[in-house]
């Protein structure tokens, strides 16, 4: 596997050869740089934003929702480190590995708007992305240091040249090109790096910032790299970048919550994952809640199935059950996924618009639900 990674690291650099502003990717161990391109994870290209030498693009079954953005995501490692496997949990990273995460809206007709990302990307099969057909907003940042990881956030100038670190955040306003001609607005809320631990921290005992989506069950699926499709479990492997996984079939894997061959269940169970397990665990910074959403999670009150709330307060919406069988609308869980009051949204940061086409999906799922709460 060291070999085959070097003669992919070896290709890619002869191909960046012809490139001489390409980024040569780095791991800062103590300081945190002021701007991105300090980094070398990526950079701006013959107005092109392209991946250094090394640096895997990846995605994910099924996206934790942002405000329609799109993302480019990349994994890093220096040459000699690798990621070792864990069956239900994120990959165990070395010490000097860079995971980075870009946020980016396609570009509409009119000048000054954006269209509704769609979900899919429209990177290319290197990851590289055409600047005249998006804009970029941020960049986020997770290093893996010898105390442990760090979060940072960067915010790309108008020009698209530079990303700067903004640790206090940021609000940016959007304006959207709507299907039917019309234009509308919301505040796209770039987090502040506490806002970003407070995600990044999935176990409230220890408090420790770690990555979130590089979990097997998410990278189970296939990604069109620039030598062809593979899986990327498997390419991890190859490149050298990941020891001890099994093959696909015996690894987790959740569905594609927009996959119609999937079950309504799976796809729900798998929205449900991404955009709220991270805190509705046992050890999760919402484990006061009781709520456990988890995908391998049974039916029941753990589930929020007939379970009273513990601690909502307000966020209720006068319901009694986080959820009712086959009554979306006398659901608490529906009531706070259809809700961007600080107070009573959920997820509770990360988003300003309500994911309509996810709303739909729930409340499907909630209708199939056989029973009653008497």
């Amino acid at each position: 596997m060291t070999v085959f990674r070097g003669l992919i690291l070896i290709a890619a650099a002869a191909l960046a050869a012809c490139s001489p502003n390409a980024p040569t990717a780095q791991f800062h161990p103590d300081d945190n740089p002021r701007l991105l391109s300090e980094w070398g994870q990526l950079g701006i290209v013959a107005g092109d934003l392209q991946l250094a030498d090394g640096v895997v693009p990846y995605d994910l079954n099924t996206p934790l929702f942002t405000d329609y953005a799109l993302k480019l995501r990349t994994i890093w490692m220096p040459s000699v480190e690798t990621a070792a496997y864990r069956e239900n949990d994120t990959l165990d990273f070395p010490v000097g590995t860079v995971i980075t995460k870009t946020f980016y809206y396609p570009l509409a007709d009119t000048p000054g708007q954006v269209t509704r990302g769609d979900g899919h990307s429209l990177t290319r099969a290197d990851g590289s992305l055409d600047l005249s057909r998006v804009q970029l907003i941020e960049t986020r940042i997770l290093v893996h240091r010898e105390a442990g990881w760090e979060a940072l956030p960067y915010r790309w100038n108008d020009d698209q040249t530079e990303a700067v670190l903004l640790r206090y955040g940021d609000v940016v306003p959007m304006t959207v090109a709507e299907a039917d001609g019309s234009a509308s607005t919301f505040n796209y809320v770039m987090p502040d790096v506490n806002q970003c631990a407070s995600c990044h921290a999935p176990d409230s005992n220890t408090r420790q910032i770690a990555p979130i989506g590089p979990k097997p069950r998410h990278l189970n699926r296939d990604f069109d790299y620039p030598d062809g499709t593979a899986n990327q479990l498997e390419y991890l492997t190859a490149v050298g970048y990941l020891t001890g996984a099994p093959v696909p079939a015996d690894a987790p894997r959740n569905a594609d919550w927009e996959d119609l061959e999937a079950s309504l269940e799976a796809r729900a169970r798998a929205y449900l994952d991404a955009n709220c397990s991270h805190c509705h665990s046992p050890v999760g910074p919402a484990d006061t809640s009781g709520l456990n959403l988890q995908p391998d999670i049974a039916h029941g009150p753990a589930l929020g199935i007939c379970k009273l709330p513990i601690a909502a307060g307000s966020g209720t919406g006068d319901r009694r059950f986080d959820i009712v069988p086959g009554r979306p609308d006398e659901s608490i869980l529906l009531f706070r996924l259809d809700n961007v009051e600080p107070d009573q949204m959920m997820p509770e940061v990360g988003r300003s618009t309500n994911h309509v086409e996810g709303i739909e999906l729930i409340r499907a799922w909630i209708e199939s639900l056989p029973g009653d709460c008497g």
